[in-house]
């Protein structure tokens, strides 16, 4: 579990000192490093994922409780089980959580990676982690989800 807890809050360390390092040094809605890939963009977030949800912080706040009972729990009973599944909801709750600290604490989330050549929203640490985390239970479900019980027998 020490390698579970240890991802979750790396997670959330890296997101909170990116995010620090963005309010300090960029202006709002200003624009820096610009290139034709990705910028860095701060803007400050009042909704959830693509801004849904807007204004409505007392729903996001539910969700994200409800998220951080059922995901660690489902870290705890699957403990033993593929790295996918477990980095994959270790990340999430690291994400979650990194997202969370910025509603309780200043009342939006800060974000500010910019990609440069579609037309994507402004994204943080914290999104990407959790991406990455849905991407990893995606493979565990996809490709490895009762392959394990049928190697082990």
């Amino acid at each position: 579990m020490l390698v579970y807890v240890l991802v979750i809050l790396g997670t959330i360390l890296v997101d909170q000192i990116v995010k620090w390092w963005t309010v300090a040094n960029i202006p709002l809605f200003e624009t820096i490093g610009h290139n034709p890939v990705m910028s860095l963009t701060y803007i400050q977030n009042r909704g959830g994922a693509w801004s849904i949800l807007e204004g409505r912080m007392w729903v996001l706040v539910l969700i994200t409780l409800v998220a951080l009972i059922i995901f660690p729990t489902l870290l705890y009973k699957n403990r033993h089980s593929s790295k996918w599944l477990t980095i994959g909801l270790s990340l999430i709750i690291g994400g979650t959580l990194g997202n969370f600290i910025d509603r309780l604490r200043i009342g939006y989330v800060v974000d500010m990676f910019q990609v440069e050549f579609i037309n994507f929203p402004i994204f943080n640490v914290a999104d990407i982690a959790l991406n990455i985390g849905v991407i990893c239970m995606f493979v565990y479900i996809l490709f490895i989800e009762g392959k394990e019980d049928k190697q082990i027998k």
